[in-house]
């Protein structure tokens, strides 16, 4: 599907390439004397996120907050594998009836540990999305005022590895002046 979907945005991209190629100077001016095909620009957006001060600060508070959930899982993990050496060494002493209890009580145990492994993992997400979606309205925001200001009709992000080949502008310096970062 990634494959089928690559091919499909080249070709359009190719397309639209030999499209405005294809053109003459002057079906590209309509008499205005001015260039109207299309701009290409590109940056790679790791390098962007890796240079905007907020990410430091939201990076360290999703760090607090994993490792309160590290922590509380750690100490169930504990309390499983204390539980589950007590029902092994005692287990050849004990009535049926209280096997069947301490062993339940270690099911319902590891039930619980994966129940909150499942939910850590949705609010550990939902925390990313507070502390990295402003960030990341701010970052496009700033692409899309560079790419308005600079007269770009498409800007690539190469990080995510479908572009393979440009030839276009590197809008990185841009969009990090317009954000005040040197």
């Amino acid at each position: 599907m990634k494959k089928f979907v690559l091919f499909l945005a080249c070709g359009l991209l190719i397309g639209n390439i030999v499209f405005a190629q294809g053109k003459t100077k002057e079906e590209t001016t309509h008499g205005t004397g001015t260039n109207t095909g299309t701009k290409f620009g590109y940056l790679n957006s790791n390098d962007l996120l890796a240079a905007i001060p907020e990410r430091v600060k939201a990076d360290s508070a999703l760090s607090k907050y994993q490792k309160s959930f590290q922590d509380q899982y750690e100490d169930m993990v504990k309390e499983y594998q204390t539980k589950g050496q007590a029902f092994q060494s005692g287990e050849k002493t004990m009535t049926d009836a209280v096997k069947e209890v301490k062993a339940k009580e270690i099911q319902d145990l590891q039930s619980r540990i994966e129940g909150f492994q499942q939910s850590a993992q949705e609010k550990l997400q939902t925390k990313k999305s507070e502390l990295y979606g402003p960030i990341l309205d701010k970052l496009n925001k700033a692409i899309s005022a560079v790419g308005k200001e600079h007269g770009y009709n498409y800007i690539f992000d190469v990080t995510q590895g479908a572009v393979l080949y440009y030839d276009g502008d590197d809008v990185l310096p841009l969009v990090k002046a317009k954000l005040g970062i040197k």
